[in-house]
Parts: structure tokens; C-alpha cells; sequence
């Protein structure tokens, strides 16, 4: 073969190589995207460029125990018997979530019914959550503020008693509005020791 004829062929071949790769490295980093028109999924774990978990979509069965900076922790508290939604921040630890259930036990009573959207302190418990329950042991509905413990509670409460409680920085009830099932109405405040210091209700 001339030499004329090797050194086409040599940068020919060199050119298309380069070519090729270019492409190759061009499709790698293009975002994948697929259409789906069902999907049937026992858990979805979604997470960022370099693994961090963000966030959990489970069913009951594969909802994870509390995750701290990407490592589970079963031991810091019992299986949750909901399905849901668990928020991670970007060190991979959790800091609220949305979780969901219903059932009855064998004795026929209904256990572990309602739902809860929370969120988290950095390195804390709750600051914020909206929560409805009406089971064997429960019956509420509500949102609550929290700074330590419960600071904040809106909601309504069995027996039908629909309160608005602030409490001060130990958790102790400091004042609380509510009106009863019946309609009675009132508004009292409270020491630091609990025990009631003035209360205001309308004249009959």
C-alpha cells in the first residue's frame, strides 16, 4: 500500500473513532426518560447524582426503620404499620414524611387508622405536623407546631372538642380555646403549674 494511502486511511480511521466516542459520551450523559401508562412497584427509592437517598415511596412491608446519614437504625423504634412517603435531607437523613394506613386486628377493631404529613429540625424531631386518627385508641384531627414538644395544637379532639392550645417552652398548657360538641365555649389560662388561673366563657 502507497504511503499516501496508509496515512488516509490511519486519519480516516482516527476521525471516525473520535466521532464515535463523542457520541458515545453524549448519549451517557443524556437523561434517560421513559413513558409509562402503569406502573405496579413495591418501593421506589429516589436519590441524587451520587447516591444520597432523598426519599422512599413504600408499601407497609418495605418501609425502612429510621435512616441517619444513609445507615438504618431498627433499633430506634418499632416497625411502622403504614405504607407512605419518607423525606430525606441531602445527607441522607430523614426529616419528615407521609405515611398512611388502616386496618382491623383480629378482634375485629380498627387499629392504626389515618395519616400524618410531618416535618423535621435538622437533627431533631418533629417541627411541624398535620395528622388525622380515628381508630380503637385514638380519635383526632389536627396540626401541631412543636419546639421540643408540642408548643402549637389546632385540631379537634374526642369527645368532639375542637381546641386551640398554646403551651410554653416545657410543654405545660398555658392557655387553651375550645368548643364543645354542644356548642359551649370557653378560654382558660393556666399556670406553670397546670392549674387554672382565670377562664373566660360567654354569659348565658
Amino acid at each position: 500500500m502507497k504511503p499516501f494511502a496508509q496515512k488516509f486511511l490511519l486519519g480516516y480511521s482516527t476521525l471516525v473513532s473520535t466521532v464515535l466516542l463523542c457520541v458515545v459520551l453524549i448519549g451517557a450523559r443524556k437523561p434517560q426518560t421513559s413513558d409509562f401508562d402503569e406502573l405496579r412497584v413495591h418501593r421506589i427509592d429516589v436519590v441524587e447524582l451520587d447516591g444520597t437517598l432523598r426519599m422512599v415511596i413504600s408499601n407497609k412491608g418495605r418501609l425502612p426503620a429510621v435512616i441517619i446519614k444513609g445507615k438504618e437504625h431498627p433499633e430506634m423504634g418499632e416497625p411502622r404499620p403504614q405504607a407512605g412517603m419518607i423525606f430525606y435531607n441531602d445527607e441522607g437523613s430523614e426529616n419528615g414524611g407521609l405515611i398512611f394506613g388502616g386496618r382491623k386486628n383480629e378482634k375485629g377493631e380498627i387499629v392504626d387508622s389515618g395519616g400524618s404529613l410531618s416535618f423535621d429540625r435538622y437533627g431533631a424531631g418533629q417541627i411541624i405536623q398535620l395528622a388525622g386518627v380515628d381508630d380503637k385508641d385514638n380519635k383526632f384531627a389536627g396540626l401541631s407546631v412543636s419546639e421540643g414538644g408540642q408548643r402549637i395544637w389546632l385540631g379537634r379532639q374526642d369527645p368532639g372538642i375542637a381546641s386551640v392550645s398554646l403551651t410554653d417552652a416545657k410543654g405545660k398548657k398555658r392557655i387553651v380555646m375550645q368548643v364543645t360538641a354542644d356548642g359551649t365555649s370557653s378560654l382558660a389560662f393556666f399556670d406553670a403549674e397546670g392549674r387554672v388561673i382565670q377562664e373566660l366563657a360567654p354569659k348565658k
